[in-house]
């Protein structure tokens, strides 16, 4: 009696892949930012990319959240190829599906918190988002400070917000570009954990951008980018 055919479920694709991305910008001598770049994320990952700036972190991120793209190879999150979406379907990627913590923060100044946190929601039509906004500034510990403006807040209130920001369109993938760049060591690891947190509680891919090795050992996996060049950390 023949065994029955037993076949593993297959498994599901990464949540983001990029499959020999090259970034070049043109010039007298063309400078490449990204050279042949494969990689990828499983969902639910915390990755951090580390190396020198100028070594091609930012521009990752950028292609990945659509802000650029590629000059050659694809994109793929969720499966499709961001790289050759329309401005129109670019414009519905970065508003639902994605969200970007700056390391300059990035909020507006003449809006209090809680309308920075609301925006992109509103933006995108959603009638529930001062309540999404209510929901995250107190997960980040600013409903207090809910009605401040972005220049009356310290610089780690600040990248709290755009955490809050970048989370409020229920986005899976979060990119976090040098989110502690500007912040001393207490804030910074502050911002880190809080990243961690949310990350694990929302189910978030996080992807994070830094120089700093302290902040990358709090990552699933560790690569390395110099030169335009990905690697393994060693």
């Amino acid at each position: 009696m023949s065994s029955p055919d037993v076949r593993a479920a297959p498994s599901p694709p990464p949540a983001v892949r990029c499959e020999r991305v090259s970034r070049v910008y043109p010039a007298a001598q063309p400078v490449v930012a990204l050279d042949s770049v494969d990689l990828a994320i499983p969902a639910g990952e915390f990755l951090a990319v580390v190396g020198p700036s100028g070594g091609g972190k930012s521009t990752l991120l950028h292609l990945i959240a659509g802000i650029d793209r590629p000059t050659t190879g694809a994109i793929r999150v969720g499966g499709r190829d961001v790289a050759t979406f329309s401005e129109r379907e670019l414009t519905l990627y970065r508003r639902r599906e994605v969200g970007v913590v700056f390391q300059f923060f990035n909020l507006l100044p003449h809006l209090t918190v809680r309308e920075n946190v609301e925006l992109p929601r509103l933006l995108d039509g959603k009638r529930d988002a001062a309540s999404r906004a209510k929901e995250l500034l107190q997960r980040v510990d600013l409903a207090r400070r809910s009605d401040a403006y972005p220049g009356e807040l310290s610089g780690g209130e600040m990248q709290r917000a755009a955490i809050a920001r970048g989370l409020v369109t229920g986005a899976r993938l979060l990119l976090a570009d040098e989110p502690t760049g500007n912040l001393d060591s207490r804030h910074g690891e502050e911002v880190l954990l809080l990243l961690d947190e949310v990350r694990r509680e929302r189910g978030v891919t996080l992807i994070l951008a830094t120089h700093s090795e302290a902040a990358a050992r709090r990552a699933d996996r560790i690569v390395k980018l110099a030169d335009g060049r990905m690697s393994p950390a060693s």
